[in-house]
């Protein structure tokens, strides 16, 4: 083993790292009641171009260049980290945020594909899957990991089937440049 790190090794590795700390933020960040329903994955190298083409694929469906746009950020990124919930679980509280007005009505609903995840969705499954977000971008911004929440990254990877028992996943992508790619973005 060398004794020198270059540049491009290191931070790569760094961003590693920094992904799977991130799991770890999501992971133990509080969720409703104690029960974990969040779901976590990294891809990178290829398989995270792979979510870029969705995402392009989903551009030219829509003829929405948001979608473009955010995959030449993922792209252009070290790696994705996918957060997701099993957003089909009711808490069981009965309060009606999903439109149903018992958990049980909701659990035995028909769930289905919208245009971009299924619904309906447990208001506190949801809840968590935003604590979990923040906890995780948090861990980034602590080790001045670049990072942007995208929805539309999540909603490649779930039309990918890359999380199959989540209803809702976010994309994360990260990266170390000389400058913040996802805050000085031009369509």
């Amino acid at each position: 083993m060398s004794p020198i790190i270059e540049s491009e090794c290191g931070e790569r590795e760094a961003i590693l790292e920094t992904a799977k700390l991130m799991l770890i933020a999501a992971r133990t960040a509080p969720k409703s009641g104690g029960v974990d329903d969040v779901l976590t994955l990294i891809v990178y190298g290829e398989e995270k171009n792979v979510i870029a083409d969705k995402m392009e694929e989903i551009a030219e469906e829509r003829k929405n260049e948001d979608f473009k746009r955010d995959a030449k950020n993922v792209r252009d990124s070290e790696a994705v980290i996918l957060i997701g919930v099993r957003g089909n679980k009711s808490f069981g509280l009965n309060c009606g945020a999903c439109s149903y007005k018992r958990c049980k009505e909701f659990e035995e609903a028909q769930k289905r594909l919208g245009e971009d995840f299924i619904g309906p969705t447990c208001l506190f499954k949801a809840l968590d899957l935003g604590i979990a977000l923040g906890s995780a971008v948090k861990i980034a911004s602590v080790l001045n990991i670049d990072n942007r929440i995208m929805y539309r990254a999540g909603t490649a990877a779930l039309k990918l089937n890359l999380m199959p028992e989540a209803t809702v996943i976010i994309g994360i992508p990260v990266s170390a440049k000389g400058k913040n790619i996802y805050f000085d973005r031009s369509k």
